[in-house]
C-alpha cells in the first residue's frame, strides 16, 4: 500500500506524493532532526520479498552514496519501513530532462551545457568504479537553477574493488520492457547491452550520445516500431544525421557526438573525462566566435557581396592616402630632412585579399583586413602601421570575420 501523507519514516515525515516508477515510489518529505525537505523513495512492501528487485534497490543506495558531485543526486540516508526499505535523498525542484524536450529540440548552447554537466557527473561515477548503465532523458533532472542531476543508480555496478570495498556481481537480467530485453532502457541501451555482454563506463557513453543526438535533434536516435525493432537499429543502423534534422547544430559537435555512438566501444571516447574534456574545448570555440571579439567599438553596417569588393579598394585607397598625407605633413613641418616614408598593405603569404569592409583601429594605430586562406576559409588580420608583419586575431576564423562586418 502506498504511504500514507503524515506517516513518519525514523525521523521522516512524509508531506505529499512526488511520484512513482520501476524502482519505487517517491514522496516529500520532512526530516524533523534537521528541519528540512527531503525526497524519499519507498520500495513497496509487496515488492520487497522479490530478492531481484531488493538487492537492486539497496544497490542504488550504495551506489549513489558512495558519490559525492554536484551533478549527482547526493543521498542521505537509507532505512526500513514495515518490512519496506527507503532511500534518502535531496529534494530537487525542477524537470526531468524528458519533460523539459517535450520532443522538441533545445538551443545547441543550452545542449553543450547540459552534456557537460552530464559529462562531469558520469566522470565522477566511472572514477569510483560505478557505471550507470540505465542513462536516459528520464534520469535526467533540471533544476530550477540550471543544475543538472544524474538519478536513479538502481542499474549501477560496482566494477572495480578499492580497498575493502567489494565488487558486486550483478548478471545481466531481464527488465519489464518487454519479453526478451536485457538490463536497461529500449533505445539508450548500447550494442553490447543488447547483445547481454559485460558492460564498462564506455556503455554510459553511447546512452551519453543518444541523449545529446536526442536533444540536438528532437527525435530519438534509434526507434522503431517494436522493442525488437530498436535494438536492431542499435546494432546495425547509424541515427540519421544531425546536420540533416537542425541545420543550426556545428560539425564539431556533430563529430563529437558520433564518436560516442560507435557501435564498437573501443572506438568511442576512453573515458568521460575525455568526452568532458572536449565538450569544455568546444563550448569554449563556441563561445568565442558568437559572444567575444577582442576589437571593441567596430560596428559597420552589414554589406551585400557587389557592395564588398569596390569598397575594400576604396578602403586600401583611403588608407594609402591618409598614411601618405600624414607622412606628407610631418615632412613639411620638420626642420630636419626626413626621407619620405611609404605605407604598403600586402597580403599575408598563401592569402588573398578577402571581401569584408577594412578597418582602422579605435587608437589610429592598426589596420584590420579579412584575408582568404587557402583553405578558403576568411579570418581577420591586424597590423600595426609601425610594423612590416601582420598576425591572425585569434576566433575570428571561419565565419568570425563576417560575424564582425555584421556587428
Amino acid at each position: 500500500m502506498p504511504v500514507i501523507e503524515g506517516v513518519r519514516l525514523g525521523p521522516y515525515e512524509v508531506l505529499a506524493p512526488l511520484g512513482a516508477g520501476g524502482m519505487g515510489e517517491v514522496y516529500r518529505a520532512r526530516d524533523t532532526r534537521l528541519g528540512r525537505d527531503v525526497a524519499i523513495k519507498v520500495l513497496p512492501q509487496s515488492f520487497s520479498s522479490d530478492q531481484d528487485r531488493l538487492h537492486r534497490f539497496e544497490q542504488e543506495a550504495c551506489a549513489a552514496g558512495a558519490l559525492n558531485h554536484p551533478n549527482i543526486l547526493s543521498i542521505y540516508d537509507i532505512g526500513t519501513h514495515d518490512g519496506a526499505p527507503y532511500i534518502v535523498s535531496e529534494l530537487l525542484e525542477g524537470e526531468t530532462l524528458r519533460k523539459r524536450l517535450s520532443g522538441t529540440a533545445l538551443p545547441q548552447r543550452r545542449a553543450i551545457d547540459y552534456a557537460l554537466q552530464i559529462a562531469h557527473g558520469l566522470a565522477a561515477a566511472h572514477d569510483k568504479g560505478i557505471v550507470h548503465r540505465d542513462l536516459k532523458p528520464d534520469n535526467i533532472f533540471i533544476t530550477k537553477d540550471g543544475r543538472v542531476k544524474i538519478l536513479d543508480f538502481g542499474l549501477a555496478k560496482l566494477t572495480q574493488a578499492d580497498g575493502n570495498a567489494r565488487q558486486t556481481d550483478i548478471p545481466t537480467r531481464r527488465v519489464d520492457t518487454g519479453p526478451g530485453v536485457v538490463m536497461g532502457t529500449v533505445g539508450y541501451m548500447s550494442p553490447e547491452q543488447v547483445r547481454g555482454q559485460t558492460v564498462d563506463h564506455r556503455s554510459d557513453i553511447f546512452a551519453f550520445g543518444a541523449i545529446v543526438y536526442e536533444v540536438l535533434s528532437g527525435q530519438r536516435a534509434f526507434r522503431g516500431d517494436s522493442p525488437a525493432d530498436t535494438m536492431s537499429a542499435i546494432l546495425k543502423e547509424d541515427p540519421p544525421d544531425l546536420s540533416a534534422t537542425n541545420r543550426n547544430v556545428s560539425p564539431a559537435l556533430e563529430r563529437l557526438v558520433d564518436h560516442c555512438l560507435e557501435k564498437n566501444p573501443e572506438e568511442r571516447f576512453h573515458s568521460a573525462r575525455d568526452l568532458a574534456f572536449a565538450l569544455e574545448a568546444l563550448s569554449a570555440s563556441t563561445v568565442s566566435s558568437t559572444e567575444t571579439i577582442a576589437i571593441p567599438a567596430l560596428t559597420p553596417r552589414r554589406l551585400g557581396r557587389r557592395e564588398l569588393i569596390p569598397w575594400s579598394l576604396a578602403a586600401l585607397f583611403f588608407l594609402g592616402a591618409v598614411a601618405f598625407a600624414i607622412v606628407a605633413l610631418r615632412s613639411a613641418t620638420s626642420t630636419k630632412d626626413e626621407e619620405l616614408s611609404r605605407f604598403y598593405v600586402y597580403a599575408p603569404e598563401n592569402t588573398k585579399f578577402g571581401g569584408a569592409t577594412d578597418f582602422i583601429s579605435p587608437d589610429g594605430r592598426k589596420l584590420i583586413f579579412n584575408v582568404v586562406g587557402a583553405d578558403q576559409k576568411e579570418q581577420l588580420w591586424i597590423r600595426s602601421f609601425d610594423s612590416l608583419t601582420a598576425r591572425p586575431i585569434p576566433g575570428t576564423e571561419g565565419g568570425g570575420a563576417r560575424l564582425l562586418v555584421a556587428r
